[in-house]
């Protein structure tokens, strides 16, 4: 990369964000008294949200910016504390989300659960909800559903927490489709499933060279995701193995080591010849470029923003985990589905919760003009897979 073009675009332009090659589609409880709010002011090991986050989450979910940090505030808590809240509940656990209303971490335990159970779920000071279903069973029948062909109507399904179900989306109109109510109905032999009606059928698509900063893969443009030691990640429809990657000037990066899609839509490309990585997202202007600290998995309810080559950076909500998505290519698993928009080019970038990196854009519906849902490839599994150790501030 030429040092001129790093001068100009700072320390987060190493990580060009390309553009996105997959966006595509979908789209009775016992209560305790709630904990006491702790305060929103960044402790010495939590650094200050800057200012451009602060702005964009007001942009985004029309917050003022002292809202805004209370709200990360309690979303680092909450994703601190749900480990911990889970191991409590043991084989009673049915899940946990975010509730960013009441600004604390819900835990779900079956009905089964025994005082000392519930008393020491509280004790980690997360809310307690009372379920049918435990997460495993709801796990298990995700898994039987996942061995299932699914039809096109059918856009994808995840385990819901807060409707203790497997939800199943249907895109609209195709709910009397004869495939589609085959579908459904060997979906419910699996477990608890509610079916949900979603305005459209995932897809990816690629984006034509254009300008910005992507990396390229022969005329497909897309987005780096997170840095790690010796490259990048990233996702897998951008590339197969051994083909080889530009920057965003056409100068040569590096090569495709590993990829895979479908089944999974992830990647990491290795770089070489005077390119480097550093622990960057890149925020457009429209925020600070953002350290990258960590990877710690952020609960069902948080906030979470995106950074990609074609719209920038945008924020939202996680919304599902855990979720299959049905693209025409085939079912993609482990997905996490979010609020955020997002539009051709942006595939592979960046998802991140504060300084959390949270995974890699692969698809949705949708475009950041009328809104949309888009999933990402949570980064975690995909170090995982490769081996690869995230490269942080």
């Amino acid at each position: 990369m030429r040092r001129s073009r790093l001068r100009h675009l700072g320390l987060a332009g190493l990580l060009v964000l390309g553009s996105l090659t997959t966006l595509g589609t979908l789209p009775a409880s016992a209560a305790d008294s709630p904990a006491s709010p702790a305060s929103s002011a960044p402790s010495a090991e939590e650094p200050a949200a800057s200012a451009g986050l602060l702005e964009a989450m007001r942009r985004d979910f029309g917050l003022t910016a002292a809202e805004a940090e209370d709200r990360l505030a309690a979303e680092r808590r909450a994703t601190d504390l749900a480990p911990t809240a889970q191991r409590a509940a043991g084989n009673a656990f049915g899940g946990s989300w975010f509730d960013a209303d009441a600004g604390r971490l819900t835990v779900a335990v079956t009905a089964d659960a025994t005082p000392a159970t519930v008393r020491a779920v509280r004790a980690t000071g997360a809310h307690v909800r009372t379920v049918e279903h435990s997460a495993r069973r709801l796990d298990a029948a995700k898994t039987r559903i996942d061995r299932l062909d699914a039809p096109a109507g059918v856009s994808g399904w995840h385990v819901d927490p807060a409707a203790n179900a497997v939800i199943v989306d249907v895109v609209s109109g195709e709910h009397a489709d004869n495939d589609v109510q085959r579908f459904v109905d060997r979906a419910r032999e699996a477990g608890p499933v509610t079916v949900r009606t979603v305005p459209t059928a995932p897809r990816t698509f690629a984006a034509g060279t254009v300008g910005g900063d992507p990396y390229y893969t022969g005329n497909v443009r897309c987005s780096i995701g997170f840095s790690v030691h010796g490259g990048f990640v990233t996702a897998g429809h951008c590339g197969r193995a051994g083909a080889g990657v530009s920057g965003w000037d056409r100068s040569y990066i590096g090569t495709f080591q590993g990829s895979s899609f479908p089944d999974n839509d992830y990647a990491w490309v290795s770089v070489g010849s005077g390119w480097w990585t550093v622990p960057v997202v890149l925020g457009w202007g429209t925020v600070s470029d953002q350290l990258v600290r960590g990877s710690n998995e952020a609960p069902v309810g948080a906030s979470v923003c995106r950074s990609g080559s074609t719209t920038h950076w945008h924020c939202g909500t996680v919304l599902a985990k855990n979720e299959t998505v049905n693209y025409s290519q085939g079912a993609v698993h482990q997905m996490t589905k979010t609020s955020v928009c997002a539009e051709g080019g942006d595939s592979g970038g960046s998802f991140i919760s504060g300084d959390q990196a949270q995974g890699v854009t692969s698809g949705g519906w949708g475009n950041c003009s009328s809104g949309g849902q888009t999933w990402f490839q949570p980064v975690n599994e995909i170090l995982g897979r490769y081996g690869l150790t995230l490269h942080t501030a």
